[in-house]
């Protein structure tokens, strides 16, 4: 498959080395042009283009820029072909994030990002920690691999996506039509939390759509008063804060 991957933070550039690994051919961009894009990054077979490129002739985009950038990548999805999947694995978070007021009204971030693009969006790999996602994957059939919540409104779009996560190490789980993936947003209990198919349902149905803020918030207070702004936790300690805030 051909994909491109706009954004070479923590997340991209794990999805950069794993679907390069699983034999796809890989196109990866920043906002900050292909000569910043490490060496080991492409390591695997991946290639770094401009942003421009990273949108031509793929079957499929991958958004993993920080939230309060998607607006500026809209001209460029504006271009892509009919039939490309566009998958979106960022999050929202108010304090950095300019406050909107649909996703503070209840809205899913990603039916946002949605109507923003007016394309049809997957929400993917947002649920899992970067440190989590870059040492935690695990083959196939393994009784303890980690499971990601996959959203869309298209079987088609859904289907493609679930099949890309399984080739990043990690089981896809269909969570349904994007109107449901707030369930996979921060604060709720499949948000890093590191949870296996049998668990990830459960923790998908208990989501509180009302106390999901505050938990996030909270989550966030927490690993800034102890880690500082800007710093990411290591996983263990990410996984077992966010099981207790999402209690």
């Amino acid at each position: 498959m051909k994909i491109g991957i706009l954004g070479t933070g923590n997340i991209g550039k794990t999805l950069t080395r794993r679907l390069s690994a699983a034999g796809h051919e890989v196109k990866a961009a920043n906002s900050r042009g292909p000569e910043t894009i490490e060496a080991d990054v492409l390591a695997s077979g991946g290639r770094a283009v401009t942003a421009a490129e990273v949108v031509v002739d793929v079957d499929a985009v991958i958004l993993s820029i920080p939230f309060a950038r998607i607006p500026q990548v809209a001209p460029l999805i504006a271009k892509v072909p009919a039939d490309t999947v566009v998958i979106d694995t960022s999050n929202y978070f108010p304090h950095r994030d300019n406050g909107i007021a649909a996703i503070e009204a209840g809205q899913a971030e990603s039916v946002w990002v949605a109507k923003l693009l007016g394309w049809p969006i997957v929400k993917a790999w947002n649920s899992i920690g970067a440190e989590s996602f870059a040492h935690r994957n695990k083959p196939a059939g393994s009784a303890d691999r980690i499971s990601l919540p996959v959203a869309a409104d298209s079987a088609r779009e859904r289907d493609l996506a679930m099949a890309l996560v399984e080739d990043t190490g990690f089981d896809a789980f269909d969570a349904g039509p994007l109107a449901e993936s707030w369930r996979q947003q921060p604060g709720t209990p499949a948000y890093c939390t590191d949870l296996t198919r049998q668990e990830l349902p459960d923790a998908l149905a208990a989501a509180d759509a009302a106390r999901s803020p505050k938990r996030r918030d909270l989550g966030l207070a927490v690993v800034q008063e102890r880690f500082g702004a800007g710093v990411q936790p290591d996983a263990e300690y990410l996984v077992r804060l966010n099981r207790v805030i999402s209690m």
